[in-house]
């Protein structure tokens, strides 16, 4: 992606984490003939065919949920963003909307609904869920607001898939701000604030998932990778999406049946399973498939690699003379670069050599305790949000004395 930048404006910089009061979403009428119950643990629209499931933030008691009309009229009396299947494919022409992004585990579109553009993305449910308890865990997401988190803003179901509705940030993800495959010497990301500012936010948006959603257990967000943070337009600030995503789906469960439970009890975090991505993958993931929080915090410190040196977390490349593939790890870069003396030749030369060279390598030596072989080595988020916080503001510093300009904004539009 070719980025155009502007001349930059002063902006003040943000708190470490903020919250922000909703406006007060639009309330459904219980008497609403499109809605019906069955057998079903979903609540099922009459005129679909496949159960449907419309849930959004609420706060209710367990009494008020012994049967699952109850359930719905008390959903429906306290304001949910209840999307309607229908709603969904209306909003993304039954499904043919031009996607606006895709992989091979989901589908988003872009559009409009309700009057807001949001984007939507399609995922498979890998595992049905008690409705109280996915209500539950719904409620407390679109709960949620942090400066640094994607907000979730409802839910539809539909048969085996989930349609989770997100707010729209207009940006573009971090992979492509640092890595341009039509012009792979220039980066729109060409200055240290902004790589440690974007640092500071991912710590503090990771940090809040895992120690502040109240939703009773410790959190797990199983997406973090350098194509799930959005760098905002016009601020460069940068937000995780697909925050709640995971448990929504069913990708996490509890894995205290597991065989593999007992090698890694030792760890602090409660045991939960999911599906990784390669190159974000700790080692013990890779070895049991169990995770805790302490996998999220070894995929945060591939992407604070990934910003300090503007490489992909793992590539590929197939040798020519040998016809075999060559592994390049960012991880593994980093380890002989840190350990041999030569982080400044690692750095990513785009950066021209402008930055604290103290701070770079406490940053780079920190993402390596997070990449850590024992989970139990790593820091927590809490830990390492602190951390990261004081180095932006070293890092303020210095930007200070050397006269640098330390707030930007810049437009991501395509030239």
């Amino acid at each position: 992606m070719t980025q155009q930048v502007i001349e930059p404006t002063s902006s003040t910089p943000r708190s470490s984490s903020s919250s922000r009061k909703s406006k007060k979403p639009e309330r459904y009428s219980s008497s609403n003939p499109s809605y019906s119950t069955g057998s079903d643990n979903f609540i099922i629209p009459s005129s679909a065919s496949t159960s449907s499931f419309y849930i959004d933030s609420y706060k209710t008691s367990i009494s008020r949920r012994t049967s699952l009309s109850g359930l719905r009229e008390s959903i429906l009396y306290e304001q949910p963003n209840i999307y309607d299947f229908q709603e969904i494919i209306s909003a993304t022409q039954n499904l043919t909307l031009k996607p606006h992004s895709k992989s091979s585990s989901s589908t988003a579109w872009r559009c409009a609904l309700r009057d807001q553009v949001s984007i939507i993305f399609q995922r498979r449910i890998r595992r049905q869920m008690d409705t109280t308890q996915l209500v539950d865990r719904l409620s407390v997401i679109c709960k949620s607001h942090h400066s640094s988190l994607v907000k979730l803003k409802g839910a539809s179901i539909s048969g085996s898939y989930i349609y989770l509705v997100y707010e729209y940030v207009p940006g573009a993800n971090l992979s492509d701000c640092l890595r341009n495959p039509n012009n792979p010497n220039f980066t729109v990301l060409s200055s240290w604030m902004l790589r440690v500012r974007i640092a500071s936010d991912i710590a503090h948006g990771l940090d809040y998932v895992h120690n502040s959603t109240g939703l009773g257990f410790e959190f797990v967000h199983n997406h973090i990778k350098s194509s799930s943070i959005i760098i905002v337009e016009q601020t460069m600030n940068a937000k995780i999406c697909h925050y709640g995503t995971s448990e929504l789906c069913g990708e996490i469960v509890r894995g205290d049946n597991n065989p593999n439970f007992k090698e890694l009890r030792k760890s602090s975090s409660k045991i939960k399973k999911f599906e990784g991505t390669r190159g974000y993958m700790s080692p013990e993931f890779q070895r049991s498939g169990i995770v805790t929080q302490k996998c999220d915090v070894y995929a945060f410190g591939v992407v604070i690699l990934e910003l300090l040196s503007g490489m992909e977390a793992l590539t590929y490349e197939i040798d020519e003379e040998s016809g075999s593939y060559m592994r390049t790890s960012v991880v593994e870069t980093a380890q002989a670069a840190v350990g041999g003396g030569g982080v400044r030749t690692w750095v990513d030369k785009r950066l021209r050599d402008s930055y604290p060279v103290e701070v770079v390598e406490k940053l780079a030596c920190l993402a390596l305790d997070c990449v850590a072989n024992d989970p139990d080595s790593r820091p927590d988020m809490g830990k390492l949000a602190i951390q990261v916080s004081q180095m932006f503001l070293e890092s303020q510093d210095w930007a200070e004395k050397m006269g640098e300009v330390t707030d930007f904004t810049f437009s991501l539009v395509p030239r």
